[in-house]
């Protein structure tokens, strides 16, 4: 008989005192060294072991185009909302999200900031101005006079035309630091470490002739350091090189640390990743280097639509037709000319990476080297966005029958409306623990993902040694850290004789949403000829036993079973998880590559089916009633010879 058995045994037949001396000695003979025995598969890891879904791009009364929009929920409310409280929208709706956000960034705009709260109110010194006693009127008169007056304002922005005292430091700057000084104080209240992050931010408003060149600035600290400085303004000057300055001295200033997102490359008709610098001089090792200093990540997804590609610069994509409609029309304002296939390279992230191959080649640093990341640009301060909970990105684009076919803009013979606007996206992070200084030191090494709006969690590692095995592991972020780099890191010198890198990948549905359809990796390299490509290469999808890869690289579609009439789906195809290690047929290692990977769900309703069921109407043939949610990871790099930067 074991030992176990006749512990056993006299557990039950013994006299209690003696079956507690048995226990007592055994106890008393061990000893242990703290620390000796590992048996916690979860304990002492110095890598990320979560995820933390939240939004870097969100506007509140204080940005003027929101205010005039009708927004009138300020900061507090909208920081209710993230962390699951029940609020009204400023048209009256009710509003709860289904799960709470684990954090926001408030990013209003630099540019008068809380000055329209000011124009509104009537304060005598901007009512001596013509056009902003026209502008409180139509603020005041709201509806289309109000909508048309923020038309009136972009526009005068982007032509440096908006009237003086709004921008002159003199008038307007007091309101400016007062406001400033009240939002990071509540940002303060509502910060809860560990639980939600309230990350200070705003956001620098750059729009030169109608196109975008918007950035979010994060800050790692708190308003202590963020307080010494006032946000710089693109009022100031329009030139990213200014912004950067203006972060190096705050940086140098305070001991703080700041980033940049830029956004919405596929408003800014070509101009987001041009060759030449805001003056017109081309590019330089030191502006590549500052530019990859301090823009650690790009927007790919928001309520304007999507910025990974393109039909026509992406024609081998079979997923490149997403989130375009009525966005490739043109910039801003749809006052300048119209988008054109020649722009593409320039505004599309995956040409911004394509493009950043070529000048490091050319320049030894690489001024496109960025993550990438979601965010809703919702100018309603409701981060509302998943598609049977969605509350567009303005007031007057809040649930109501007709909501679809208000007019957004207008220019070229085109019109935008609100049915072209995106439920999205999100910002995910692999973070240690929820606070400020963990989520900002993952966005700076590039760490994160981003959604169209769904809640999927995804791993991306590469390496030179990983095996079919590893995707197949519970612990497979062990696996992932220990045998390489994750999502926007740099492939080191090949190991272990290996001669091509492999890549492992896992995804898990949003609990609340689709099966998946595949996981992708997309591929992008330079050749010897200095020669730009990519391809996309299927790694593992839903369904295997009955989709089989072709001698071209595709998979049949994994089917469809939305009902557009009653807003449904069944997740009868697909798989709820994904996982699995590909390893490059086409690597050359003297070629400059990146790789990253896009997961793709099963076919769900959009917001429009779910208003066309909930009102009861019937909207026009050509607007869109389902599509397939997705995740981009951020890339990985690979230079030859280990040399990245």
């Amino acid at each position: 008989m074991s030992f176990g058995k006749k512990l056993v045994i006299a557990a039950f037949t013994a006299p209690l005192t003696v079956w507690i001396s048995v226990f007592s000695a055994s106890a008393a003979d061990v000893e242990i060294e703290k620390g000796e025995i590992k048996y916690s598969p979860f304990a002492e890891k110095d890598y990320p072991q979560n995820v933390y879904f939240g939004d870097t791009h969100h506007h509140t009364a204080n940005s003027g185009d929101a205010f005039m929009n009708g927004n009138r929920l300020n900061p507090a409310q909208a920081y209710r909302l993230a962390r699951g409280e029940e609020v009204v929208s400023s048209s009256g709706v009710p509003i709860k999200l289904s799960r709470p956000l684990d954090f926001l960034v408030i990013s209003d705009h630099a540019e008068g900031l809380g000055v329209m709260y000011e124009v509104y109110n009537g304060n005598p010194t901007f009512m001596k101005d013509e056009t902003l006693v026209r502008w409180n009127k139509a603020m005041k008169a709201g509806g289309k006079e109000a909508a048309d007056a923020t038309n009136e304002v972009v526009a005068a922005q982007g032509a440096g035309t908006l009237p003086k005292p709004i921008t002159d430091p003199k008038t307007a700057g007091p309101v400016m630091k007062s406001v400033w000084e009240t939002y990071t104080q509540t940002a303060e209240e509502f910060n809860n470490p560990g639980k939600f992050t309230a990350m200070i931010g705003y956001e620098w408003t750059s729009v030169p002739g109608g196109n975008n060149l918007h950035r979010n600035i994060l800050y790692r600290g708190n308003k202590s350091n963020a307080d010494k400085m006032m946000p710089y303004n693109s009022w100031a000057s329009e030139d990213p090189e200014k912004l950067w300055d203006w972060m190096e001295k705050y940086e140098n200033k305070t001991g703080g640390r700041v980033l940049a997102i830029p956004h919405n490359g596929n408003l800014s008709n070509g101009r987001m990743f041009e060759p030449n610098k805001f003056d017109g001089s081309p590019i330089d090792k030191d502006y590549a280097e500052r530019r990859a200093r301090w823009e650690r990540l790009q927007e790919v997804m928001q309520t304007k639509g999507n910025s990974e590609t393109h039909p026509t610069l992406s024609p081998n994509d079979e997923f490149a037709n997403y989130g375009i409609a009525g966005w490739e029309y043109g910039n801003l304002t749809m006052q300048d000319n119209p988008e054109s296939p020649e722009m593409r390279p320039y505004m599309y992230l995956r040409g911004g990476l394509q493009q950043g191959l070529s000048w490091e080649k050319k320049l030894g640093a690489n001024p496109f080297k960025f993550g990438f990341i979601g965010g809703t640009d919702v100018h309603n301060s409701l981060t509302s966005i998943e598609e049977d909970n969605f509350f567009g990105k303005h007031v007057i684009q809040e649930p109501r029958p007709n909501r679809w076919e208000h007019v957004s803009k207008q220019g070229f013979g085109k019109t935008r409306y609100t049915w072209h606007y995106s439920a999205a996206g999100y910002a995910a992070v692999w973070a240690r623990e929820n606070t400020r200084e963990s989520l900002w030191d993952a966005m700076h090494r590039k760490e994160t993902y981003a959604t169209s709006g769904s809640r999927m969690t995804v791993r991306f590692f590469g390496g030179w040694n990983y095996r079919a095995e590893d995707a197949e592991n519970r612990y497979l972020a062990e696996a992932g850290y220990a045998k390489g780099v994750p999502m926007g890191g740099d492939l080191t010198t090949p190991t272990n004789g290996a001669n091509a890198p492999s890549f492992l990948v896992a995804a898990m549905k949003d609990p609340l949403g689709g099966n998946l359809d595949r996981i992708q990796i997309i591929k992008g390299w330079l050749d010897t000829d200095g020669k730009t490509h990519e391809k996309i290469y299927n790694v593992t999808w839903g369904n295997a036993d009955k989709r089989k890869l072709g001698s071209d690289g595709k998979i049949p579609l994994v089917g469809d079973t939305v009902n557009v009439a009653q807003a449904t789906w069944t997740n009868t195809i697909g798989d709820p998880e994904l996982s699995g290690v590909w390893t490059d047929p086409d690597f050359d290692p003297f070629q400059k590559s990146f790789y990253y990977a896009r997961v793709i769900e099963i076919p769900t309703p959009r917001w429009t089916a779910y208003d066309q069921k909930r009102f009861g109407i019937k909207m026009s043939d050509d607007v869109k009633m389902k599509h397939q949610e997705r995740a981009w990871s951020s890339p990985i790099w690979y230079t030859p010879n280990g040399e990245f930067n």
